[in-house]
């Protein structure tokens, strides 16, 4: 029989600064960025969330709702380092580890339990360990799905494992709102509130054909999910499948919009060097670069180019940036938000990768060792020089270690 769990880092971001400043502790704590700037919260701690504040708020907003909340800016790199100290651990109870983003992953138990005891022993022994290796807390669920497995992880939280029977998941399930479901947004819920669905119980109650009329596939993936089966998507292939990234991707949100064209380059050149950087240390090529354009207005353009060849070079990645920016601006029209992402992701390298761009591998290896040895900003791309940025910290931030998530 399968067993599954699903491991959710407890406020992650805010854990991470607690320990590396214990005043932190037990108060109203905010990461993301200063109370005053563009932005969105990456996380909250639980002392904040009492005051309404919560994970892709504005952090204006946040500080309105909050105003005596301590606002830190993040650390990026402490978080992935930390993520790789848990990921650590998951693999000494099963080879088989999906990180799913940075702060939670899928475990595949099955067939371990002559060496970790049964499920929910296992569960509190893998909680004991994260706490003495990482000093984090986290959440466990475990079940035979790895949706009810992240469902009931939820319902652990903060600090808690809660292991769902075999055969009880529709019980477990039945009075839950319908919005714990993963996949059901904001637009689904009000459509389903409208059918008089509120509860997952509701859901199992109806015939599947009836949702599937309402809601095609996706209606069909439903009523699957609220038996508590892995149903549509992503949940119906097994952990650790493919734990390869789909994407990588970075981006950046001005202070102030501008429309000077050439921050607005050098901000493309920063984000392509900062999407190389991680396409090499995956060991990937890309072939398809993408630009996202947002206006003050919120108006959001996407571009992409599909390259004849694979690369993970900067000055390419970049150069084809700028062309698709340049193509897409209406010059004049202020910015506010600009990203650079690639695609078609694969282990080869093109034949105009080995030869046309060969030259740069040992330059490029001598200035990823002086970025992890002096930072990242150590060296850049001339064009890039004048538009340095800090990375912001996302709620779904960009893992070394795991696919991708930072895509909107």
């Amino acid at each position: 029989m399968k067993s599954i769990f699903h491991v959710d880092m407890d406020a992650f971001f805010v854990s991470v600064e607690e320990l590396f400043d214990p005043s932190l502790i037990g108060k109203p704590v905010v990461v993301g960025g200063a109370r005053d700037q563009r932005g969105v919260v990456s996380a909250a701690s639980y002392a904040a969330r009492t005051f309404g504040v919560h994970s892709a708020m504005p952090l204006r907003t946040a500080a309105k709702l909050c105003p005596q909340a301590i606002f830190v800016e993040g650390h990026p790199d402490r978080y992935r380092e930390y993520s790789r100290k848990v990921r650590t651990v998951l693999e000494q109870f099963t080879p088989v580890v999906e990180m799913a983003s940075i702060d939670e992953a899928y475990l595949d138990m099955t067939g371990t339990e002559r060496l970790h005891g049964p499920p929910l022993r296992a569960a509190h022994k893998l909680h004991e360990e994260i706490k003495k290796e990482t000093a984090l807390n986290c959440s466990i669920g475990a079940s035979r799905t790895r949706l009810v497995s992240k469902i009931a992880s939820d319902q652990a939280k903060p600090n808690g494992v809660l292991w769902i029977m075999p055969g009880t998941e529709a019980e477990f399930l039945a009075p839950l709102e319908i919005r714990r479901i993963p996949g059901v947004g904001k637009v689904t819920e009000r459509n389903l509130h409208t059918l008089g669905i509120r509860r997952i119980g509701d859901l199992a109650n109806l015939d599947p054909r009836f949702l599937q009329e309402h809601f095609g596939k996706w209606g069909v993936a439903l009523a699957g999910k609220a038996r508590g089966e892995d149903a549509g998507g992503w949940f119906e292939s097994d952990p650790g499948s493919d734990d390869d990234p789909k994407s990588i991707s970075h981006e950046h949100t001005f202070g102030e919009d501008t429309a000077d064209a050439s921050t607005l380059e050098g901000v493309i050149d920063r984000l392509a060097e900062m999407v190389a950087d991680r396409l090499r240390r995956h060991r990937f090529y890309a072939r398809t670069i993408s630009l996202k354009l947002r206006y003050s207005d919120f108006s959001t353009y996407t571009r992409a180019r599909t390259l004849r060849e694979s690369t993970s070079v900067d000055r390419v990645i970049g150069d084809t940036a700028r062309l698709l920016f340049r193509s897409t601006w209406k010059k004049g029209l202020p910015i506010r938000l600009l990203g650079v992402a690639v695609t078609g992701l694969s282990r080869d390298a093109g034949q105009g990768m080995l030869f046309d761009d060969g030259r740069w591998n040992k330059t490029l290896a001598a200035v990823d060792e002086l970025r992890r040895k002096f930072g990242p900003d150590s060296v850049s791309l001339a064009r890039g020089l004048k538009s340095r940025f800090r990375e912001r910290t996302h709620e779904a931030m960009p893992n070394m270690d795991a696919p991708d998530q930072n895509q909107e």
